[in-house]
């Protein structure tokens, strides 16, 4: 079953598409955890870090240089931003269709706290 994801890609869905080509799309979240907060995913769905394969290799580095493309056009490349991956549950990971989140706009403070 398409995840939500794949059905934002193929234009199912609606989204606030910033960035796409035939390897990866990248939209704005629907609920941003700071000013800029947008998911960069592959277009080929691969549940998690855990199910990326040799042949991913390409996709996954593109979506590096996506996120830098995509930073710098939302003005947030010189002042800084965070990218993040998680990965299964424990990581909080909600919908499994590997994506990175990139965060910016304000100072992220912290990555994690410690308990």
């Amino acid at each position: 079953m398409p995840t939500i994801f794949s059905k934002i890609i193929s234009g199912e869905i609606p989204a606030d598409i910033v960035y796409q080509d035939d390897q990866v799309t990248a939209f704005r979240d629907v609920d941003p955890k700071a000013p800029v907060h947008i998911l960069i995913v592959p277009n080929k769905e691969i549940p998690t870090v855990n199910d990326v394969t040799p042949d991913d290799e390409q996709t996954i580095g593109h979506m590096f240089v996506v996120a830098k493309l995509v930073a710098e056009k939302e003005g947030v490349a010189q002042s800084g931003y965070r990218l993040m991956l998680n990965c299964n549950r424990d990581a909080n990971q909600e919908v499994f269709h590997l994506h990175m989140h990139l965060f910016g706009g304000r100072p992220l403070g912290p990555m994690l706290v410690r308990k």
